[in-house]
């Protein structure tokens, strides 16, 4: 009898231990993944030589604790080892301006070739 409850208690441990495998959601590893990735986002911010309102401004979707936690504690480890900032080979707002006029290139260039095409069948 003993045996039997024995097993039963391990079946249930094991089943409960898959959970993740199932698909089941966990809220509080969700959340510390979330403020790890907030942490480590700070710090990347810090650094590449940026201040902290704009790490903000280009993360709007992270929780600003942990931001600030990850920029202050790299801050102090640079501090401690005497690093520079490593500054950013492609600014952030460069790359966003490049990808909109990398669209309005590809659009202008579509309606033209439309009219192209549209001239074309009218002369035949």
């Amino acid at each position: 009898m003993l045996i039997n409850k024995l097993l039963y208690l391990m079946l249930g441990l094991v089943l409960l231990t898959a959970c993740e495998r199932l698909g089941v959601p966990d809220p509080a590893k969700e959340a510390a993944l979330k403020e790890a990735d907030a942490k480590a986002t700070g710090s990347a911010c810090r650094h590449a030589g940026r201040a902290i309102e704009d790490c903000y401004s280009l993360n709007p979707d992270a929780a600003r604790a942990p931001v600030y936690a990850g920029w202050k504690e790299m801050n102090d480890y640079m501090r401690e080892n005497s690093m520079t900032e490593v500054k950013p080979v492609v600014e952030a707002s460069a790359s966003a301006s490049a990808s909109a006029s990398e669209e309005a290139s590809a659009s202008a260039s579509a309606s033209a070739s439309g009219h192209a095409s549209a001239k074309a069948s009218a002369s035949h």
